[in-house]
């Protein structure tokens, strides 16, 4: 008598619970989503020519959420492969105070010389009208050769302004040490100009040129080297 009742209990609770799941997974893939291919290429004076393909996911599973990760793979001129991914989430929780609070993840790999560095940036942003500025700190962890790994603390920021928000472009300039991929040192920040053009409600084509310097924190600022972005975004 009790096994049966038990597998009526079972077989009465299936669809429900079946049910519930359906919405918990509608609600973790969320409403808009957006996924980015881009073709990076490099000149420093450091390395010489590089370059890199990376792919980007973006979702937003609440209204006031947003969750993006990304894996990028390239190689330095002398053909050390260069690996990088980050992982990040974004929270608005404020509907009438135009404050972000972000967690961001990086990894940068050396494979060839068995450099692994992790970066872990607890972040907060203010913007206003069309200014954002964003800081955080940076706890960097650093591994050479399977050794022990060298912690630092460094301070990240990044100033973005919006100088064209029309229907069928944007244009931004973002000066900064940080962004998906990369946590610099204090000293090592660039200036991007970005480019995209809303070709239809879906696809969007990016452009971006980034000029790097080094040195300017032991006041001996130089130019280190260019870099351009392009590539896509199809939102869905």
């Amino acid at each position: 008598m009790i096994p049966r009742t038990i597998s009526i209990l079972i077989l009465c609770g299936l669809p429900l619970n079946l049910y519930v799941y359906a919405i918990d997974i509608t609600d973790i893939i969320g409403e808009e989503k957006e996924i980015e291919v881009y073709l990076r290429t490099e000149y420093n004076r450091g390395f010489g020519g590089c370059g890199d393909l990376s792919v980007i996911g973006n979702i937003k599973p609440r209204k006031i959420f947003t969750v993006r990760a990304g894996l990028s793979a390239g190689n330095l001129s002398t053909g050390v492969d260069d690996i990088k991914a980050f992982s990040s989430a974004d929270a608005d929780p404020f509907s009438n105070i135009p404050l972000r609070f972000s967690l961001l993840y990086t990894y940068n790999g050396l494979l060839y010389y068995d450099v692994h560095t992790h970066s872990i940036l607890p972040v907060v942003s203010y913007g206003i009208a069309r200014v954002r500025v964003s800081y955080g700190p940076n706890f960097r962890f650093t591994s050479f050769f399977g050794e022990t790994a060298q912690r630092e603390l460094i301070n990240s920021f990044s100033v973005y302004v919006n100088i064209i928000n029309g229907e069928k472009r944007q244009m931004e300039a973002v000066v900064g040490n940080f962004c998906d991929f990369y946590a610099r040192n204090m000293g090592a920040y660039s200036l991007k100009v970005n480019y995209a053009v809303f070709i239809t409600g879906n696809w969007t084509v990016v452009n971006e040129v980034e000029l790097l310097q080094s040195g300017s924190d032991a006041l001996a600022a130089d130019f280190y080297g260019l870099a351009w972005r392009g590539g896509a975004k199809y939102s869905w």
